[in-house]
């Protein structure tokens, strides 16, 4: 039955099973994007009456010219820059360790798991205590070594810092289960084979698993790129509601959450939206580029 070709009644009888999902996914997901994309173009707008007289580029030039959006963008990048690369290398490094544990590896993998799953506000509540600049955790460690106190959450030199930290403890959980996942999925006989070839600890590592994880470090890499590009809650909860001190956090979707919610410019709020939109989708494609060429299936 697998290999029959299909037929009207087989694809129509397909079509009529997907149907619930279909609808909510073009409701809740396809809609908005194009009913965004075709408001960032509206430059005269009767939010209210839903009714366009004018469309043109000019959100886009006021996007542009706007400092804030250009600080959003500069710090958005930073963040990705940040967190997507020490995300990657910590998650291996601890499956790694994870994975040669055999006593009380689950509750170990329990406890990395955790954040992850764990409320953004309950988070932002633990580090608000541990960057407390009198009695936080941080400030008490760096004391011991000889480093004055920082105001963490109130100096914009080192709010985005702040704020990349969190955001690296957060994510690591899930990173380290699909690490975990690879490392487990690799055939033993390529480590014995190289054994016997000579190869030593280093070698394997580089010659065998480094390649053999490259789908997971793919996904891995996509993932949290697309999801540091659309942080926003982590700014919101660590900073009561602020993107942080002078704006040192303002962030894209951030910007995109003020224009729309606070200013009530809408087409605006589109605009910046579908510029995020293109910028990772640009991203992703230069990622799938470079993995034709270095991931190994």
């Amino acid at each position: 039955m697998i290999n029959e070709k299909p037929t009207i009644k087989s694809t129509l009888k397909a079509l009529l099973y997907l149907l619930p999902m279909l609808v909510v996914t073009i409701t809740f997901s396809i809609w908005p994007i194009i009913s965004s994309f075709m408001m960032s173009f509206y430059t005269k707008y009767d939010y209210y009456n839903d009714k366009v007289s004018a469309i043109g580029f000019d959100n886009f030039v006021t996007l542009w010219q706007d400092p804030e959006f250009h600080l959003a963008v500069r710090n958005t990048l930073i963040f990705v820059v940040g967190v997507v690369p020490i995300t990657v290398i910590l998650s291996l490094i601890i499956a790694l360790l994870l994975n040669q544990i055999k006593w009380l590896s689950g509750f170990f993998r329990t406890v990395y798991f955790l954040p992850f799953v764990t409320s953004t506000v309950a988070i932002a509540m633990v580090w608000n205590w541990i960057y407390h600049s009198d009695y936080g955790l941080m400030n008490y460690f760096l004391g011991l070594v000889g480093i004055h106190p920082i105001n963490w959450l109130t100096d914009p030199n080192y709010s985005l810092l702040a704020l990349i930290i969190m955001s690296i403890w957060k994510n690591l959980g899930f990173n380290i289960i699909l690490f975990l996942v690879g490392l487990n999925n690799i055939d033993k006989h390529y480590y014995q084979a190289a054994e016997i070839d000579g190869a030593n600890s280093w070698q394997r590592f580089w010659n065998v698993t480094i390649p053999l994880l490259s789908p997971i470090t793919f996904l891995v890499s996509v993932n949290g790129v697309i999801g540091s590009f659309k942080v926003f809650d982590q700014v919101y909860a660590l900073f009561g509601g602020q993107p942080g001190p002078a704006k040192a956090d303002l962030t894209i979707v951030y910007y995109l959450f003020e224009k729309f919610y606070t200013e009530n410019k809408y087409t605006l709020a589109a605009a910046s939206g579908v510029f995020l939109f293109f910028l990772i989708l640009l991203v992703t494609l230069v990622q799938m580029w470079y993995s034709r060429k270095h991931v190994h299936y």
